[in-house]
């Protein structure tokens, strides 16, 4: 059993992804530390210590179980990957040479504010798989210590005008490995990984829900582990072959799931996520950088962000660093890169090539292209679309916001993430209608927590009106 501090190579592609799920959602438009939608962070495979965890039913732990197929003499490796959160107080020089704690500092080019800042940590360990199989597998257990750095803030000619202080909590953890030969014709074998935060960090006295950022600095952010075998593959969770699927149907996975991840047709890279995913998913190569924002696409947050006033950009610069990239992005993006965000037809590529786009023989004539005489978008229809008070019937009851569903997603249009809302009570909060005459229901999930944000920030879950049942109101 040894451990490496160097990367194995076949995670490069993988770690593409694995970058996106790290820093998913940890800046979000418009990249200011004042925005409302930056105040709540930290939303992503979150392992906090077992005294917060215990007190406030948060996750401690993640486990991953995933056949795997090695051959002969197979070595494991392993990347165990999270964010450290840091607190980073802003402080203004003194006359006296001292220092004093501010809300923010004004620089030419940004405004320094306060901020929790996330650090990237890494615990590579390589096994031989053939370890992995004694009654209590391996267990790697890691520390990253408490400490204070401080970093000075000069003007242009080299004065002082202040420093950054950045304070990082101590964590503690282990990564347990345990491998178990499963009976058949073949030898597969099921392997468990298991990330655990034992930090022995314990709450203030009278600690309560509010009070969760102060656990922040000693939990793993977005932990997420990537999986490669030098010899063998893994099998696929989502489309095993048939021989498998019963045994994959009974591998335990908790707060996290694992997909095959690295290059194209290849088996022996799995990425096991906090994020729901497919086998094989990949950064969209139009994609010109990172712009963490979750939910967003590319296109709308380059347009929005170069739109943004040079005051909130000097605040987006000293928000962050990797806010001030986003912003330096935008706004240095040529216009050839941004067309190439408007949209592509993937599906298309096998008929037309990469590089080309499907032309249209003939135009069609007006006898066959769909005019109705006044959409329903149309401000001179009389009843032009109302989201805030339109109802529709769906079983003979009306329904529309304030209406409680059932949620019953339709299989075949839906996604993973969608099946664990299936059998749960929802409040509709619109009435939607697209262009082509489709309707959708606009929910917040009845029971979640983070409803009123949801229904603030506009963030909602849509279904269609086959995908509902009515309910009595309350």
């Amino acid at each position: 059993m040894t451990t490496t501090t160097t990367p194995h190579a076949r995670f490069a592609v993988a770690r593409q992804v694995a970058d996106a799920v790290l820093l998913e959602g940890y800046v979000l438009y418009p990249y200011r530390a004042s925005a409302a939608k930056n105040r709540l962070r930290w939303q992503f495979g979150v392992l906090v210590p077992p005294a917060w965890g215990r007190a406030h039913e948060e996750h401690v732990f993640q486990q991953t179980e995933i056949l795997m197929e090695p051959r002969g003499a197979a070595t494991l490796a392993l990347e165990l990957r999270f964010l450290h959160a840091q607190r980073r107080t802003v402080e203004q020089a003194g006359d006296d040479g001292g220092f004093t704690e501010v809300p923010e500092l004004h620089l030419a080019d940004r405004v320094l504010v306060p901020w929790d800042e996330g650090a990237e940590e890494r615990v590579e360990v390589t096994v031989p798989v053939a370890e992995l199989l004694g009654d209590d597998g391996v267990t790697f257990p890691f520390r990253r210590p408490a400490r204070v750095d401080t970093e000075p803030v000069l003007d242009a000619d080299g004065r002082t005008l202040g420093r950054l202080v950045r304070r990082t909590g101590e964590i503690e953890g282990r990564l347990r490995l345990h491998a178990t030969e499963l009976p058949g014709a073949y030898r597969v074998l099921r392997l468990r990984a298991v990330v655990e935060n034992t930090s022995p960090w314990t709450p203030p006295a009278g600690a309560g829900p509010g009070d969760r950022e102060a656990a922040l600095p000693h939990s793993l952010v977005a932990a997420h582990l990537l999986l490669g075998l030098d010899h063998g593959s893994f099998l696929s969770m989502t489309d095993p072959p048939e021989w498998a699927r019963q045994a994959v149907a009974a591998c335990e996975n908790r707060h996290t799931w694992p997909v095959l991840a690295g290059e194209p047709g290849r088996a022996d890279v799995v990425l096991s996520s906090p994020i729901i995913l497919e086998d094989h998913p990949a950064i969209a190569p139009e994609s010109a950088g990172a712009m963490y924002d979750a939910l967003e696409i590319d296109e709308i947050l380059a347009l929005r962000t170069a739109a943004l006033t040079e005051q909130e950009k000097r605040e987006a610069r000293g928000t962050d660093a990797r806010a001030a990239a986003v912003i330096d992005l935008a706004d240095s993006m040529p216009p050839e890169v941004l067309e190439r965000l408007h949209g592509a037809v993937r599906a298309l590529r096998e008929v037309t090539g990469p590089e080309q786009l499907p032309l249209l023989a003939d135009i069609p004539s007006e006898d066959v292209v769909f005019r109705p005489d006044t959409p329903w978008w149309d401000p001179a229809r009389a009843d032009t679309a109302d989201p805030a008070r339109d109802r529709i019937a769906i079983g003979g009851a009306s329904v529309g916001p304030g209406s409680r569903v059932l949620l019953r997603p339709g299989l075949r249009r839906t996604d993973a993430q969608d099946l664990f809302l299936q059998g749960r009570t929802a409040l509709v909060e619109a009435v939607l209608h697209d262009v082509d005459g489709g309707v959708h229901l606009a929910v917040t999930v009845e029971d979640d927590p983070g409803a009123d944000i949801r229904r603030e920030q506009g963030r909602f879950l849509y279904f269609q009106p086959d995908e509902v049942t009515p309910l009595e109101d309350a």
